[in-house]
């Protein structure tokens, strides 16, 4: 009876292959001319996500997607563990604002975690503010969080529906009371409070209904609100008429003297402005860090003087004294200087700097005095990520959390004079992690570069070619990946399989020099890195191609579609998530312009070439037989708009051939991925998983 259950797993794989019917997907002529280039872009009437016929297809490819996963047999179970895994409590670091304590907390299950405040942390907390009470589905979240500095007063953002549009609401600290004001149309940033009188935030003028998740963002403001008074009633602070596609936001030093604004053309680069508000003087912005070609942040004020953490000559950030009175390059004052290792941020609490610099992609954390004197090196547990920093001058201690792959987030309470780490909460969860272990590897990539990895498996890991493997990676954006507890992943490690994080370049790992190698003309080496990862893996027995799945999502999930159009043979499962997957047209949506710095942008004839030998909508070919592939995707995506997965599920379901499923799966009242309520992350993560386990061959083990 045993010898018989391969071949009814195999002809039940079989039989659900073939009962796939993928919906027929209109083609429509539609042809661009770049440079002399003919492109066909069939599906872009996917585009217009407010057409019936658009909202027809989601409805129609869920509904395949949806049978498919169902058909899994193990997909329940998985579910049932992972709610089961899941449901334990959550808490994040306290921080302290006026008489209060304030933390984060989840009690397991709840979608959207509550803020929490106690004035003794000894003593039961009172809930302070729980975003469960505002939508009965669990889609509105909080967003973000600002105090004035005596803490009396406090301005949260809400999204709903995972959207990058937030609205700004007030509270009276002490009773809790909403007051009348609100802020509307805000997207990336709060609010910077001037005392109790008002604040500074940036927002949009308002949208067309129809086109707010889609249409091009432009002409951000920056606003003063005085309190007690009407949004069309607010002060503009700063606009730019002749730079449509720039970024603004306004930030106050701690004793809010300085207003500094931060002026962007992307997401990477950027000009410093400031104003001294203890100087009647000056009555307008004066310039601080010029240009664009380089990354600048006011960390404090000491005095009159400005205190800059920068990667000007210097790829892995130092800090700088400037005098706002004499502030060219010449003049800055170095007293941290740049190390061998990246400095990711530096934080300020008690009268002190913390610095957080990234070796081989983990926490090294030190402390310094405000004229650059190391103080001490905070030790932390092993090799994983801390932060939290940082807290008021007059602080005497704050909290600040680490965790790593396979150790779950714990807390700890600092004493900023004696340097004293004292366990404060640790995390229990539903599951054993003392047999989970992670290592280190460094592989060569295919241009000689040294590129590292970590690997979290089960101790008595045989390399015998047989493992299943996730592969995940992100390489763009200045953004690090470093170690952090998932239970979503450790389920997968408690399945027997490896979960494999590899640290691109692109990222931010190295340093400025590490990210501008993964940037622009030079994006391929992303993409091999990834496939040199997933060759070693092999090469070295720890599987094979059969039996690996690779995921991402959003700039990971351009990774996911290019490796999978690269180099189909190399990998059996596939999974781009909210991915930017049309690189010939991403810059013309919501704030997709903003990524031209990190990709380049089409219509120039300098990067259409390079882009478009890339771009994973525009490489698939056919007749080619590609991995297993669910793409996955959000209704109110407006950071990645959904078009991009729609047209690449669309050719891709056209242009295959073979026996994997090519799928799409369409979350309805969800984004980009943050605020997603507890529930569709399990769903989520159930569909995900049962598809994964399945395609590489997988039983569900009890």
């Amino acid at each position: 009876m045993k010898q018989l259950l391969p071949l009814i797993a195999i002809f039940t794989t079989m039989e659900m292959q073939a009962q796939i019917q993928y919906p027929v997907t209109e083609k429509k002529t539609v042809t661009d001319d770049y440079f002399g280039t003919k492109v066909e872009d069939p599906y872009r009437w996917l585009e217009d996500d407010n057409a019936d016929a658009t909202k027809k297809w989601v409805v129609e490819q869920n509904k395949v997607t949806d049978a498919y996963l169902s058909k899994i047999p193990f997909r329940d179970k998985i579910e049932a563990r992972l709610e089961k895994l899941w449901n334990y409590p959550k808490s994040g670091a306290p921080f302290k604002k006026g008489d209060w304590y304030y933390y984060y907390k989840n009690s397991g299950l709840q979608n959207q975690s509550v803020l929490y405040r106690t004035k003794d942390l000894k003593a039961e907390p009172e809930v302070f503010l729980d975003p469960n009470t505002l939508s009965k589905e669990g889609i509105v979240a909080l967003s973000g969080l600002s105090f004035s500095k005596s803490g009396k007063l406090l301005a949260y953002s809400l999204s709903k529906a995972g959207s990058d549009w937030t609205e700004i609401f007030l509270m009276d600290v002490e009773s809790k009371k909403l007051l009348s004001d609100k802020i509307e149309w805000t997207k990336f940033g709060g609010a910077a409070w001037k005392g109790e009188e008002g604040f500074y935030y940036s927002a949009y003028d308002k949208p067309d209904e129809k086109s707010k998740l889609s249409k091009a963002n432009e002409f951000q403001k920056v606003y003063y609100h005085k309190m007690g008074t009407a949004q069309s009633e607010d002060q503009l602070v700063y606009e730019d008429k002749e730079h449509p596609k720039r970024y603004f936001g306004c930030g106050l030093t701690e004793d809010e003297r300085f207003l500094i604004l931060s002026i962007s053309e992307g997401t990477s680069g950027g000009e410093l402005w400031f104003r001294d508000l203890k100087d009647p003087a000056q009555t307008g912005f004066s310039l601080l860090v010029k240009g664009f070609d380089t990354e600048s942040d006011v960390v404090d004020n000491d005095g009159d003087k400005l205190l800059v953490k920068t990667n000007y000559q210097s790829p892995n950030f130092r800090v700088v004294v400037v005098d706002p009175k004499n502030p060219a390059r010449e003049n800055w004052k170095t007293i941290i200087p740049e190390q061998k290792e990246v400095l990711l941020g530096v934080g300020t609490g008690g009268g002190n700097l913390f610095t957080n610099y990234l070796k081989d992609a983990s926490s090294r954390v030190y402390q310094y005095d405000y004229s650059g004197k190391q103080i001490r090196e905070i030790k932390l547990p092993g090799i994983g990520s801390a932060g939290g920093f940082g807290a008021e001058k007059e602080d005497k201690e704050f909290y600040y959390s680490y965790s790593s792959f396979a150790t779950p987030p714990s807390i700890y309470k600092y004493d900023i004079a004696s340097g004293k780490s004292e366990l404060y909460k640790t995390t229990e969860i539903n599951m054993s992690t003392a047999d989970i272990v992670t290592e280190q590897i460094f592989f060569t990539s295919k241009d000689g570069t040294k590129v590292p990895m970590f690997l979290t498996y089960k101790k008595g890991l045989k390399k015998d070619g047989n493992n299943p493997v996730l592969l995940y990676g992100y390489g763009g954006f200045n953004i690090p990946m470093t170690p952090g507890f998932s239970v979503s992943n450790a389920f997968f490690v408690e399945q027997g399989g490896i979960y494999v994080v590899v640290n691109l370049r692109g990222g931010n790992e190295y340093g400025e020099e590490w990210h501008k190698a993964g940037m622009l003309l030079k994006k391929q080496n992303v993409f091999d890195d990834f496939i040199g990862a997933a060759e070693y893996l092999v090469k070295n027995k720890y599987t094979n191609s059969s039996k690996i799945a690779v995921r991402g999502g959003s700039n990971g999930g351009l990774l996911v579609g290019a490796v999978m159009t690269q180099r189909p043979d190399l990998f059996k499962v596939a999974i781009p998530q909210v991915g930017v997957l049309d690189m010939l047209r991403y810059h013309k949506f919501t704030v997709g312009w903003g990524w031209a710095v990190e990709y380049g942008n089409a219509d120039s004839a300098q990067y259409f070439p390079y882009l478009y030998k890339y771009s994973p909508y525009h490489n698939l070919k056919k007749g080619v037989s590609y991995p297993a592939t669910i793409v996955t995707t959000g209704d109110h995506d407006d950071r990645v708009v959904p078009a991009h997965s729609f047209k690449y599920a669309a050719r891709l379901q056209e242009y295959h051939k073979g026996e994997n499923p090519v799928l799409i799966r369409i979350e309805t009242n969800a984004g980009h991925g943050a605020g997603k309520p507890t529930s569709k992350v399990i769903e989520e993560a159930a569909d995900i998983w049962a598809f994964t386990m399945y395609n590489l061959g997988m039983n569900y083990k009890d």
